[in-house]
C-alpha cells in the first residue's frame, strides 16, 4: 500500500523541520492539525511530538519566527510558541515529549483515532489506529476502552468533535462513553467548563447540548437542569421547561443571525412562521454592526458576550421548578417571581464552575431581568424614563436581554405566533436598541450635570445616602428630558430636599 503524503503550508512547517534538524530532535506533527489538513480545513493550532528537548525547540521556533515562548509543562518538556500569521491571525505551536517509548505508543494513547494521526519529516502519514479510515467514514472512534477513563474530559470532547466536524460517534465508543459518564465529576471544573463552552460556541448549540444531555453527561456539571424536565407549563407554552430551554437557545441563534444581516436557514428546533426571521432582520437590521460588535467583546478567558448570552439562555428559567404553582379552579400554571428566584441559582452554578465574576454577574442580570422587555412591550408608549430604568437595571447586558427576550417569545409561541403581540415585542426591542446605540448619552447614561459636592455646597446638606439618592433622581429626570442644565438640576434637588 503506498504511503500517503499530506500537503501542508510551508510556514511554519518547514521552519520547524529545519530547526529540529539543527538541534538533532526528531519531530512529528500530530493530532488535530493532521486531521484538519486531511479535511482541507485551516490549521491554526499545531501540535508536535518530539523525542527530546520540547522546551528548547519551542523557544527556538519562537525566536526564529518572531513569536513568543511559553513553557507549559517542565516534566513533559512541553513548550508553546505563539506566532502571528501573514494575515495577522494567532497561531499556536505546542511541542511535547512522546507519550511512551515511541511514536506508535504515543498515538495509541491519544483520545480518538482521527486525532491519532502523525506526519513525519517527509510529510508521510503515520496511522497506527485506523484513523484515516474513520476520517473518511466521518466517525468518532475511541482509540481504546480506556480513552475516557484516562481523561474524562474526553467525554465532552467526543461530542464536540461530532458537532464541529459533522461526524458521528460510533456505537462501541458511545457505549464506553455512557459507561464512563459519571467520571466527568473527576477532572477540575475548569477543564469541564472550558470543554462545554467550546461546544456551546458552535452553531446549532441547542442540538449539541441536547446530545450532551442524552448521553448522560449534562447533569454532572449542570445538575439543576434535571428539575426542568419534570416542570410542566401552561399555554402558550407547548413544552416542559427543559424543552423550552433548548428551543430558546436555538431561537437565540436565529434572532442573532437575522439581526446581524445573515440569512436564517430553517432552525433545527425552533419553528415560528418563516416570516418572523424577516421581521427581526427588518426591524433590527439597522443595528447589525452594533450588535455584532457588542457580542464579540471578550468578557473573560477568551469567552465573549455571545457565549455568555448562550449560557444565560440555558439558565434563564432555572427558577421555575421552585416557583411552580397551579390554580385550583382552572388548572393554570404559574411561576411567580421565577426570574428573581432564578438569578442567584444561575449565579451560584456559574461560580461553582469557576466562571469569572463579570460572567457570573452578566448571567445573573440577564436571568433576573429577562422578562423586563415583555413588560415594556405591554405599554402603548415606552417613555424615556422607562428606557433609563431598563438600562439602569440591566447595565451593559441590556442589549443581550433584548435579544434573549425575542428568542423567548419565539420559542414560546412557535408556529402560533400572534402578529399583534410579536409587533409589540419588536417595537420594544427597536426602541431599547435605538436608545442604546444612537441616544446613549441622552437616555441610557446621561453625563452628570452636578456632583455630590455641588449639592452639598448649594443646598447646605451633609454627606450621606441622601446625596446619592438626589443624584440618581436628577439623572433619571435628565434622561426623561425634564432637566437639561445644572441650574435645573439644582432646582429639582432643592424642591426634593425641602419636601423631604
Amino acid at each position: 500500500m503506498p504511503v500517503k503524503k499530506v500537503d501542508l503550508p510551508d510556514w511554519p512547517w518547514r521552519a520547524v523541520l529545519r530547526l529540529a534538524e539543527e538541534r538533532r530532535v526528531q519531530v512529528w506533527l500530530v493530532g488535530g492539525a493532521v486531521r484538519d489538513a486531511l479535511l482541507d480545513r485551516p490549521v491554526h493550532d499545531w501540535d508536535f511530538a518530539v523525542d527530546r528537548d520540547g522546551l528548547g525547540l519551542a523557544r527556538a521556533v519562537a525566536d526564529a519566527l518572531g513569536g513568543a515562548y511559553f513553557p507549559l509543562d517542565a516534566e513533559r518538556e512541553t513548550g508553546r510558541a505563539i506566532l502571528k500569521a501573514a494575515d495577522g491571525s494567532r497561531v499556536e505551536l505546542d511541542f511535547a515529549l512522546l507519550r511512551g517509548p515511541d511514536l506508535e505508543a504515543d498515538l495509541v494513547a491519544r483520545d480518538f483515532t482521527i486525532n491519532a494521526l502523525a506526519l513525519d519529516q517527509t510529510n508521510s502519514l503515520v496511522d497506527s489506529t485506523g484513523g484515516l479510515a474513520d476520517l473518511e467514514a466521518r466517525r468518532i472512534r475511541a482509540t481504546s476502552g480506556r480513552t475516557f477513563r484516562d481523561d474524562p474530559v474526553r467525554l465532552l470532547r467526543a461530542v464536540r468533535g461530532e458537532a464541529a466536524l459533522g461526524f458521528e460517534i460510533e456505537p462501541q465508543t458511545e457505549a464506553w462513553l455512557r459507561r464512563d459518564a459519571a467520571l466527568l465529576t473527576e477532572p477540575s471544573v475548569e477543564r469541564v467548563r472550558d470543554e462545554f463552552v467550546r461546544t456551546l460556541m458552535l452553531p446549532d448549540a441547542a442540538l449539541h447540548v441536547q446530545r450532551i444531555d442524552d448521553l448522560g453527561l449534562l447533569a454532572h456539571f449542570l445538575p439543576e437542569i434535571e428539575s426542568l424536565k419534570q416542570t410542566t407549563q401552561s399555554w402558550p407554552h407547548r413544552f416542559d421547561v427543559w424543552r423550552h430551554t433548548l428551543h430558546i437557545l436555538d431561537a437565540l441563534e436565529g434572532v442573532v443571525t437575522a439581526a446581524t444581516g445573515q440569512e436564517v436557514t430553517p432552525r433545527p428546533l425552533t419553528d415560528p412562521p418563516p416570516a418572523a426571521w424577516g421581521d427581526v432582520a427588518r426591524v433590527l437590521g439597522q443595528f447589525a454592526g452594533d450588535i455584532e460588535t457588542h457580542l464579540a467583546v471578550e468578557v473573560s478567558g477568551g469567552r465573549d458576550r455571545w457565549v455568555v448570552l448562550k449560557l444565560a439562555a440555558l439558565l434563564h428559567d432555572i427558577g421555575k421548578p421552585s416557583t411552580w404553582s397551579q390554580d385550583e379552579d382552572d388548572g393554570r400554571i404559574h411561576f411567580y417571581n421565577h426570574d428573581l428566584v432564578g438569578a442567584p441559582i444561575a449565579a451560584q452554578r456559574l461560580q461553582e464552575l469557576r466562571f469569572s465574576r463579570e460572567e457570573v454577574e452578566r448571567v445573573r442580570v440577564m436571568v433576573g431581568q429577562h422578562l423586563r422587555p415583555a413588560h415594556l412591550a405591554r405599554a402603548d408608549t415606552i417613555t424615556r424614563r422607562a428606557v433609563y430604568r431598563y438600562f439602569r437595571a440591566t447595565g451593559c447586558a441590556g442589549v443581550d436581554v433584548v435579544l434573549l427576550s425575542l428568542a423567548d417569545h419565539l420559542s414560546t409561541w412557535g408556529p402560533n405566533l400572534q402578529e399583534e403581540r410579536w409587533s409589540r415585542r419588536l417595537h420594544a426591542a427597536e426602541t431599547l436598541l435605538t436608545h442604546c446605540f444612537e441616544q446613549y448619552e441622552e437616555t441610557v447614561e446621561p453625563p452628570a450635570l452636578v456632583t455630590g459636592h455641588d449639592l452639598i455646597e448649594a443646598l447646605g446638606l451633609g454627606s450621606g445616602p441622601q446625596i446619592g439618592q438626589l443624584l440618581e433622581t436628577i439623572r433619571e429626570a435628565q434622561a426623561a428630558g425634564e432637566v437639561r442644565t445644572q441650574e435645573e438640576a439644582l432646582a429639582l434637588a432643592q424642591r426634593i430636599s425641602k419636601s423631604a
